[in-house]
């Protein structure tokens, strides 16, 4: 392994590119290539079993690229396969999952809101984190078509309006003071969730926190790229059209039959 090997990072389909976008902010040195894996979208409805297998695919084509480090940018693939995929491979991998640790220590009204996938909310792993913070009352939403209204490109419609006013309303009315984004796809849907909540409801994603621990990985065990800025690399196994404005056409979305 050399230190100009790619990162490699996937999801369930486009909403990973939230945290690539972090990756690559903090780290614009470094070569990515990111894989969405859209035609199985959305992961949160899936089995363990079916989770863990796309997982490993997903892993086992981006180590075919030579990636000297593996983001799971997929709330519900880290919290259902991450245990499987350290165990399998020997490269280091970073997941992400719900923010729920900043949420229930800085709330003032120990009530927070959690919008996530079915599979993360079911998930051994989250139900271990939530048992850490019994002071605090976790209200749990499970994001029902919001990630397949995003994979359409359908962010701004009245469907995706009213479903986010339907899931948000019992959280406000709940006296939440944090929301947990627990879907790599939920932070495009901020400016619509901004418009609901109250102003003084703080929102929170991972994406930050995963590429300061990105670096941190890289800092510690691997080494940093020594070259220039280079072009990410963007596959996907869909109409890369979506993939492709979510990206704000800058950069080259290849279709792959995976």
């Amino acid at each position: 392994m050399n230190n100009n090997q790619p990162i490699g990072i996937f999801d369930s389909g486009i909403g990973g590119t939230s945290i690539w976008r972090a990756i690559h902010d903090l780290l614009p040195n470094e070569k990515t290539i990111y894989l969405a894996d859209s035609k199985n979208a959305p992961y949160g409805q899936k089995s363990k079993e079916e989770i863990v297998a796309l997982s490993m695919k997903n892993t086992d084509f981006l180590l075919k690229m030579n990636c000297k480090l593996i983001v799971v940018a997929c709330n519900t693939a880290t919290t259902n396969a991450i245990r499987e995929l350290r165990e399998k491979y020997d490269v280091p991998f970073i997941g992400i999952e719900p923010a729920i640790k900043p949420a229930a220590t800085h709330s003032k009204t120990q009530i927070i809101g959690i919008l996530a996938t079915q599979g993360t909310l079911n998930s051994e792993l989250f139900n271990k984190t939530t048992e850490m913070y019994q002071d605090t009352k976790i209200i749990e939403q499970v994001g029902h078509g919001l990630v397949q209204l995003i994979e359409n490109g359908d962010i701004n419609s009245p469907e995706m309006t009213k479903l986010l006013h339907s899931y948000l309303t019992p959280m406000i009315e709940a006296n939440i003071d944090y929301l947990v984004l627990g879907c790599s796809h939920y932070p495009y849907l901020i400016p619509q969730i901004k418009k609901i909540l109250p102003e003084h409801v703080k929102i929170i994603d991972s994406g930050e926190a995963v590429a300061k621990q990105t670096q941190k990985l890289l800092g510690e065990k691997i080494g940093f790229s020594s070259t220039e800025k280079s072009n990410p690399v963007f596959f996907t196994n869909t109409n890369p059209k979506v993939l492709s404005e979510i990206l704000e056409h800058k950069y080259s979305v290849e279709k792959i039959d995976f």
